[in-house]
């Protein structure tokens, strides 16, 4: 899709479809107003049939326009006319791709970013137009022999007066980098297990490189991570004939000595459960057990694409979980990088045994902060459904610039407890501490378990097992929680968090 600044007089504009917002009562925002005005009343006149209440989400696409060069124009309810809440503007914005997507439109003009949302600005709402019809485009096209049908939208132009044009501007080139790491992300998550291997995750990442010369990538092999003494990560690949990786990718944007931000995402490229063997029912939903690693992939790409002030090294610990006769086994011990023995109750609970050695390995960047995502437990969706992701940290400034971005982005975080009488859970009679807590808050134990691998840095986790992929007739990566992080890099770059 080919996003612009459409700066042009809306009497003046030619397109296939302009999109203007109507509140309840049919009161007009401004361009639809201009627009009335130039198409001899139009759009009034069509209000006052009664078939569009503008409740926040309605649509009207009228689709004819006499007399002039816009052949179409799409009418979207804001509802009352106030402020919207930024959820609702997303609402607006997905009911209107949603409609044109339904149509033949080739082109077409957003005139929705001049509506005023509660606490946002130009560029966030020219930001947002971009995200979420990007969203709604996205197909993975390769791998059928008959492809979908492929969408008719090609251009959309997003309309500022000249008075707004600087932050309208800034708002698209983010927008766009956050849509196309986005869509990355979503195209990594969604390929197969049989083609989206460790090694191809590793060879996605060199392509980045490539393609984005500030990128720097350093794949660590099996026989590396022997040597660094990561017994525990190791121990997940053992059943599987695919050799695990540990992708380390460098982005320099800030000073050479200022401190890096790890971000850490879980990359188990499919996941049987092991010798825990998980039930055959939606297992081939375990292709998404990578989703946080796909996303640091998106996050370290989008950071390259806008040239951030910051220095940020994106970790990704990638590794089958299969199993077969040298897989670990209930009752096994393994030493992890860090020392620490870990006694593996269920070889289900994989993540957190590739990512301990990985929060490890972090503390030789001496970092700010670490952030770690990873489609962790199926405990989180029982506790807090697909709408929010769980966040844990051991630091609330850190949690809190993360929930501030995270309704920035309208990417939804939710604390969760990581008291330090969740810690009994995990204690072990013959390891210094087993890899589960039993079926009693299992989403809070798994982060309790990180947390002990994270004790010298500021650290935040995100579980993201609910949030990562939607699953049923829609199923497929959402690229989550890749707008969040994202929000939170572009405050850290603006001086907000610092």
């Amino acid at each position: 899709m080919d996003y612009f600044i459409e700066s042009a007089s809306l009497d003046q504009l030619t397109s296939d479809c302009v999109i203007v917002g109507i509140y309840e009562n049919q009161e007009l925002t401004a361009a639809a107003s201009q627009l009335d005005q130039c198409t001899q009343n139009l759009i009034s006149t069509v209000l006052q049939r009664g078939d569009l209440k503008a409740k926040t989400g309605e649509t009207l696409l009228i689709n004819f326009v006499p007399n002039s060069a816009i052949a179409r124009i799409l009418l979207v309810g804001l509802g009352k006319q106030a402020p919207l809440f930024k959820k609702d503007f997303h609402k607006a914005l997905a009911a209107a791709i949603k409609t044109l997507k339904d149509h033949t439109i080739t082109s077409a003009c957003c005139t929705l970013a001049e509506v005023e949302v509660a606490t946002a600005d130009w560029a966030w709402k020219t930001r947002r137009i971009v995200e979420v019809f990007d969203d709604a485009l996205y197909q993975l096209k390769p791998l059928k022999s008959i492809p979908d049908p492929v969408h008719a939208l090609k251009k959309m132009g997003i309309w500022a007066p000249e008075s707004a044009l600087a932050e309208a501007t800034s708002g698209l080139h983010q927008g766009i980098a956050i849509a196309d790491a986005v869509t990355l992300t979503k195209r990594l998550s969604d390929l197969p297990g049989n083609i989206c291997t460790p090694t191809y995750l590793a060879e996605q990442a060199i392509q980045l490189t490539i393609a984005k010369p500030t990128l720097k990538v350093d794949i660590l092999e099996e026989a590396d991570m022997q040597k660094l003494g990561m017994r525990s990560l190791l121990s997940v690949s053992r059943g599987s004939r695919q050799p695990a990786k540990l992708i380390a990718l460098h982005y320099q944007g800030g000073e050479s000595q200022a401190k890096p931000i790890i971000i850490i995402g879980k990359g188990l490229t499919f996941d049987a459960g092991g010798i825990s063997l998980k039930t055959a029912e939606g297992m081939d939903e375990m292709k998404y057990d990578m989703c946080g690693g796909a996303s640091v992939l998106g996050i370290l790409q989008a950071a390259a694409q806008l040239a951030l002030p910051l220095n940020i090294v994106g970790l990704v610990p990638s590794s089958e979980n299969m199993p077969d006769g040298d897989a670990n086994k209930p009752g096994d011990i393994v030493t992890s990088m860090s020392g620490k023995t870990i006694e593996i109750l269920n070889t289900d609970a994989e993540g957190r045994l590739i990512l301990c050695d990985t929060l490890t390995y972090a503390q030789k960047y001496n970092p700010d902060v670490v952030i770690d995502m990873a489609t962790l437990t199926g405990a989180c969706i029982v506790a807090l459904g697909r709408i929010p992701s769980a966040l844990y940290g051991n630091d609330d400034k850190l949690c809190q610039d993360l929930i501030n971005a995270s309704e920035s982005a309208c990417d939804s975080v939710w604390r969760m407890p990581l008291w330090e009488e969740y810690q009994e859970q995990l204690k072990s009679n013959f390891a210094d501490l087993a890899n589960i807590g039993g079926k009693d808050g299992g989403s809070i134990t798994a982060a309790c378990f990180l947390a002990r691998f994270a004790e010298t840095f500021r650290w935040a986790h995100l579980d993201i097992a609910g949030t990562a992929w939607r699953t049923g007739a829609n199923k497929g990566a959402t690229g989550r929680p890749v707008p969040l992080v994202m929000q939170y890099l572009l405050n850290r770059a603006s001086g907000r968090n610092a």
